[in-house]
């Protein structure tokens, strides 16, 4: 089969293609969050077939893979997940979401690229690794989750919970979201900011338009308090982070009726916040502005993660020197963008760092990758390990 064929190719991967093979068929399995669809078993079945431990660690309706080869420290781990967004109208995509399809050498199907792709090659890269240096010092291991992508509730945040209780320890985090934005390994993430969000009930007391007097606007009452909090510069950005912002994200207020003051209103928005804050800081300043407001209020958050930023220092060294050598050109270090299942895992102590395909479609319809880069993705993975467990192996070259 040509790799840069039509659809008729669609259905298989070229003979000793490993990550080609396993991408399609994870692709072809419906995994919407937080269901797995089989995702972590299929993989869990091929890893202990390569001598690798593997644990799974459901909460509720979520499943979570725990993978290890190896013992003692240091320890590396690839983080990942299964679930995939919800593919929209299905007549809006060129061929079937869940039939992964290539097309003049672009793999098209929901979760190509966000991140059965880099799962797939994170799998590869750890078999070669292990047949390579069976004796390895320290400790390799895969986690996954199938919800990354939905409430993240029960998924890579209770799997910390578990570790912390228990534990385990894990140096060294690179997660395979897609991170490049125009070719493969051209942007480092190296730290996310943290995302809040609240519900915010202004009560007033309903009544005619015509006799305000009689009533208490919440919208009116609102309405400074809002102007405050949207013109209100949080800071001036910390480090590579860029400053603080908060965005309304919904307003809701009245019975649909225009002689109508309603009795309440509802206002949502997130805060995407650099290291300058916590989350109960910016929960305190707030209910501290309403509350000059003279507001009568309810305030309901929640708290998503909070910001993490990987310092210099060897993952940041090892993940530069590898992916300038692969990609020929030093990579864009950033901690743009929104939110990943890394904020979790920062906090046990890891260093952390993401690294993964374009991510110009993800979330779209006809999300794809390029297959080159698919192809290319396990090498990186398994030049950043041996990098890193075998300190003196050099790195590869793309």
């Amino acid at each position: 089969m040509s790799i840069e064929g039509t659809r008729a190719d669609a259905g298989a991967a070229p003979p000793g293609d490993d990550v080609m093979a396993l991408a399609l068929e994870l692709l072809a399995r419906p995994s919407v969050t937080p269901d797995d669809h089989g995702c972590q078993a299929l993989i869990a079945t091929r890893l202990a077939a390569a001598g690798i431990r593997c644990e799974s660690l459901r909460f509720g309706a979520v499943d979570n893979l725990w993978a290890t080869h190896g013992s003692n420290g240091p320890v590396l781990a690839l983080l990942g997940h299964t679930d995939v967004v919800p593919p929209g109208p299905r007549a809006a995509w060129t061929s079937d979401p869940f039939a992964p399809e290539i097309r003049d050498g672009v793999l098209y199907a929901r979760g190509a690229a966000d991140m059965k792709g880099a799962v797939a090659a994170f799998v590869v890269a750890i078999e070669r690794f292990v047949a390579t240096h069976p004796d390895h010092p320290g400790t390799i291991a895969l986690l996954l989750t199938s919800d990354e992508e939905g409430d993240a509730m029960d998924g890579v945040r209770r799997v910390a919970e578990a570790f912390r209780a228990r534990g385990e320890r894990i140096d060294w985090c690179i997660t395979g979201e897609p991170s490049s934005t125009a070719r493969l390994g051209d942007l480092l993430r190296v730290g996310r900011r943290g995302s809040l969000s609240a519900t915010l009930t202004v009560h007033g007391i309903q009544g005619h338009v015509a006799y305000p007097d009689k009533a208490d606007n919440p919208i009116h009452a609102a309405a400074p308090a809002l102007a405050e909090l949207v013109a209100r510069r949080w800071d001036d950005g910390f480090e590579s982070f860029p400053p603080t912002s908060l965005q309304v994200s919904n307003i809701a207020a009245g019975t649909g009726a225009t002689n109508v003051i309603p009795g309440a209103a509802t206002v949502q928005f997130n805060l995407r916040y650099n290291p300058h804050w916590d989350a109960s800081r910016l929960e305190a300043e707030i209910a501290t502005l309403l509350d000059r407001h003279r507001l009568h209020y309810a305030l309901d958050w929640h708290r998503s993660g909070e910001p993490f930023h990987t310092l210099e220092g060897p993952l940041r060294a090892a993940a530069r020197e590898v992916m300038t050598t692969f990609a020929g050109a030093a990579p864009e270090e950033s901690t743009a963008g929104g939110t990943s299942d890394a904020r979790f895992i920062a906090p046990l102590g890891a260093q952390c760092i993401e690294i993964g395909p374009v991510n110009a479609s993800i979330h779209q319809v006809d999300e794809h990758v390029r297959v080159a880069d698919l192809q290319a993705l396990p090498g990186l993975y398994l030049a950043l390990i041996e990098r890193l467990l075998l300190p003196s192996a050099p790195a590869a070259s793309g």
